[in-house]
């Protein structure tokens, strides 16, 4: 097991040096940062010189990419076009859109998974059918619709919840944004989870523990659920990042100052430093979630092994 995490953090290395050179490259290719700092504006050539100068723009793309990776191993993202270091900036939203995330992700994990066992357990009967129709129709609604719609209701008509976050952005306060950010994966962990029961229920060891005349739910938890739920991991593993980054239109819906809206107002002002700092982190996120992954397969099936 030791060699295999070894071998699989030197194999992490290219593929981040790979991800931050394309991201950084797309970055900075495609538009002109002192262009989107000076507004509608446009700068005289001696502002935007000096201005080139002060954020290392006038040097070549490959020694700019050197200079920023050399600075990462030092804990320097840059500085922002504001003036405000970019670390600033992610200890103020990591920690928000961490906690926003640890809510997605106990919903998928309690109410997918748990809707998908049922289901399995139970295929074509009605429950069955009522839970497919109704992960396909939040499939198929917009997050930004269920969001808005949620906000209306509950925040707005109702009044059981503030229509916008506070900036302390406390769990209870997260509890229906984290809904909706989880209302589309919640729905593949259910249909992933169903199926995957459905199939392995007909598996020669369920009907082999079955004969041995263990209990129900022992079959279901010690047997059933743990080989059904490799799948599911493997998804829940990857959407972590996935929930991180692609926070922007639920951040923006209730308000909430994390990840998203960061990348979005670096997005919208141009700010190179600021969109690359944060994809990087969430890079590193990806790498370790799927490394985790892995390692929970040995804990799920005991037949895996890794040399």
């Amino acid at each position: 097991m030791g060699r295999y995490v070894v071998r699989r953090l030197l194999q992490m290395i290219p593929v981040f040096v790979g991800a931050t050179l394309l991201i950084f490259l797309m970055v900075n290719v495609m538009g002109d940062p002192i262009a989107g700092l000076c507004g509608e504006r446009a700068c005289d050539p001696a502002t935007a010189a000096q201005l080139k100068r002060e954020f290392g723009l006038d040097k070549p793309l490959w020694q700019q990419y050197l200079t920023y990776m050399g600075n990462i191993f030092t804990g320097d993202f840059g500085t922002a076009f504001n003036g405000q270091p970019v670390t600033e900036l992610m200890a103020t939203s990591f920690p928000v859109t961490i906690r926003l995330t640890i809510v997605a992700i106990l919903f998928e994990i309690v109410i997918g998974i748990t809707l998908g066992v049922v289901t399995g357990l139970r295929r074509g009967r009605p429950v069955d059918t009522g839970v497919l129709l109704a992960t396909l129709v939040v499939i198929s609604v917009p997050t930004f619709v269920t969001g808005l719609l949620l906000q209306l209701l509950l925040g707005v008509q109702w009044g059981w919840i503030k229509p916008s976050v506070s900036p302390d952005a406390t769990f209870g306060e997260l509890i229906v944004p984290g809904l909706v950010l989880a209302s589309v994966s919640l729905a593949y962990v259910t249909r992933l989870t169903r199926t995957s029961i459905a199939e392995n229920k007909r598996s020669d060891y369920v009907r082999t523990a079955v004969a041995k005349g263990l209990p129900r739910r022992r079959i279901i938890t010690r047997h059933l659920l743990r080989n059904s739920l490799i799948p599911v991991v493997t998804f829940i593993g990857t959407d972590i990042g996935a929930l991180m980054g692609g926070a922007i239109v639920t951040e923006r819906i209730f308000n909430i100052h994390g990840v998203g809206y960061q990348l979005y107002q670096g997005i919208v002002r141009q700010n190179t430093q600021t969109v690359v700092g944060f994809v990087t982190v969430l890079v590193l996120v990806f790498l370790v979630a799927n490394l985790l992954v892995d390692l929970l397969y040995a804990v799920l099936d005991p037949r895996i092994r890794y040399a």
